[in-house]
């Protein structure tokens, strides 16, 4: 049965230096996957191991389906084993001297559950991760993909309350990792568990969440749907971290203008983000970016570029970009490079994906 997280002002302070999870507040509804994404040290598993109660929160509250898990300053803190949660680790943590059938067992033998019941399940959740086939199989005999599914039965063979998963990808090659990934939110949403991920992977993220909670410095930058996050970024260390390597200055010059420092004016959507005379900072991603030959109709927002260099990787080209006094990136779909190095191009930044933000935004 899965439950609601709520957590509620949730503050971790290790002996020395600033805090690890600093003021963290998010819910995540019953049966809705959120992922913490962020770079190594953000404090997303900090947070995660204080919902799993292997970390004791400084102060803050933690409820699981309605009942408190965690709040230092009234002493309550219930162990890890009677909160009813499953967990997922980068290391497969199987057993290595078992089946895979025995692996999976396991958690249920340990609570008790009549034989019977128990193979019911094991069946359920090892069909579930498409290893009906594996069940006698010993697990030394398995791939990294393979013994990782094992581990993600493991955690769902007791219907936990909540799944909580730290990095489980991040262990395997590049291939496997794209192919489990979507295995995993079809696992997740089958088995209608609430689920916390956490992982520093931008791609991993977007396509397992509903949600997605960018960390850094201990703090929640921003939570929202993937498409939002990455559309819609509230501040520049989320759009940074989420892909924009454009970062143009400039000075607000109306609510809809930006004056460049190379002096051009820069339309953007109304931002309501400063006011005439506020420096401040235009992010734009490089897929964003239109490219134009010399004489194709003009578009608003159009600049001249020359091409510094391409890089052709199959599909897309990225190209340098030297325009408005900035090394401009962009990409362009396509198997046939359109530009070569030195060529006088246009550069258009539709005004609708432009994102302005103070130039002392963190």
């Amino acid at each position: 049965m899965s439950a609601e997280l709520i957590v509620s002002h949730l503050r971790k302070q290790f002996l020395v230096g600033r805090p690890a999870v600093d003021d963290v507040s998010f819910r995540i509804a019953a049966g809705e996957i959120v992922v913490l994404l962020g770079p190594s040290g953000c404090g997303k598993t900090t947070t995660l191991r204080c919902i799993a109660g292997l970390e004791q929160p400084t102060s803050g509250i933690i409820s699981i389906g309605g009942d408190e898990v965690a709040a230092p300053d009234r002493g309550v803190h219930v162990p890890p084993r009677l909160r009813n949660i499953g967990m997922v680790f980068q290391s497969y943590a199987v057993w290595p001297h078992m089946t895979v059938r025995q692996n999976v067992t396991y958690p249920l033998r340990h609570r008790k559950v009549p034989r019977e019941q128990a193979d019911r399940k094991v069946d359920e959740v090892l069909g579930l991760v498409g290893l009906s086939e594996y069940a006698e199989r010993p697990v030394t005999q398995l791939s990294g993909g393979q013994m990782q599914r094992v581990a993600l039965a493991r955690a769902l063979v007791y219907e936990p309350r909540i799944l909580l998963l730290d990095e489980p990808l991040s262990n395997l090659d590049a291939k496997l990792r794209l192919r489990l990934r979507d295995e995993l939110r079809r696992i997740i949403k089958e088995a209608r568990v609430t689920a916390l991920y956490v992982t520093h992977d931008q791609s991993e993220a977007v396509v397992l969440g509903d949600r997605i909670g960018v960390m850094d410095n201990g703090k929640l930058m921003q939570m929202s749907a993937p498409v939002e996050l990455y559309n819609k970024p509230e501040n520049l260390f989320v759009a940074n971290f989420t892909g924009v390597s454009n970062l143009i200055k400039g000075t607000m010059a109306a609510a809809d203008m930006v004056k460049l420092s190379s002096g051009e004016a820069l339309r953007i959507a109304a931002a309501g983000r400063g006011k005439a005379g506020d420096a401040v900072v235009v992010a734009v991603r490089p897929e964003n970016i239109l490219l134009r030959a010399n004489g194709e109709a003009a578009d608003a927002n159009s600049f001249p570029a020359r091409v510094v260099e391409n890089h052709f990787h199959g599909t897309q080209t990225t190209y340098a970009l030297d325009a408005l006094g900035h090394r401009i990136e962009a990409i362009e779909l396509g198997t046939v490079p359109r530009f070569a190095a030195q060529d006088q191009i246009r550069m258009v930044i539709p005004p609708d994906h432009s994102w302005v933000f103070p130039q002392t935004s963190p």
